[in-house]
């Protein structure tokens, strides 16, 4: 009787897996996902290299004629080189920003006009003594422009202007703000 049950348990627990497994190759399958590299340049002389994870679900709302709200989601990893960082030239930037974008639906050239609110950590809060971000966790606010490019848009261009402080949790709070440009592909 317990080899019954044993027999059960496992035919079960293998279906559950199999089920949940295929399900989620749907939903992968309906995703898409990308790779971003950016370039920035700052004030206070820091320049900044990012890369971005970034994944799309499809989610759209709110048709317009050919234009339409999605919200895709990036996790980034960053380096900062600070010019006058007498303290710490090099500073690594770890974060997520959900992106919700205005885009074009259709085309081979597909422009939007991108907004999102993120979280920031940095490896070090001060690069010079004359200048310190307080505290390592930020708020990362930014605007952006781009286009997609291509029949299936596997490219992406864009312009981002970004500022990174810690909405005052720690004083002082000078925020610092990066112009960025960034190309992007997505699988």
């Amino acid at each position: 009787m317990n080899e019954n049950k044993e027999f059960w348990r496992d035919l079960v627990l293998k279906s559950v897996c199999a089920a949940t497994f295929l399900g989620l190759s749907g939903v992968a399958a309906a995703d898409e996902f990308g790779v971003q590299v950016a370039g920035g340049w700052a004030d206070r002389h820091t320049s900044k290299v990012d890369l971005g994870f970034v994944w799309d679900p499809n989610l759209t709302w709110w048709q317009m004629g050919d234009w339409h709200f999605s919200l895709v989601g990036e996790a980034h990893a960053a380096w900062w080189n600070t010019g006058e960082g007498n303290v710490n030239r090099n500073i690594g930037e770890f974060g997520v920003t959900p992106v919700v974008r205005f885009i074009k639906g259709s085309g081979w050239i597909r422009p939007y006009l991108e907004a999102g609110i993120g979280v920031r950590v940095l490896t070090h809060a001060r690069q010079s003594t004359n200048f310190t971000m307080s505290s390592a966790f930020q708020f990362a606010d930014m605007v952006g422009v781009g286009f997609g490019l291509g029949e299936k848009q596997h490219y992406q261009v864009g312009y981002r202007f970004q500022h990174l402080s810690n909405a005052s949790i720690k004083e002082p709070n000078p925020g610092i703000n990066f112009q960025q440009i960034y190309v992007q592909y997505n699988f």
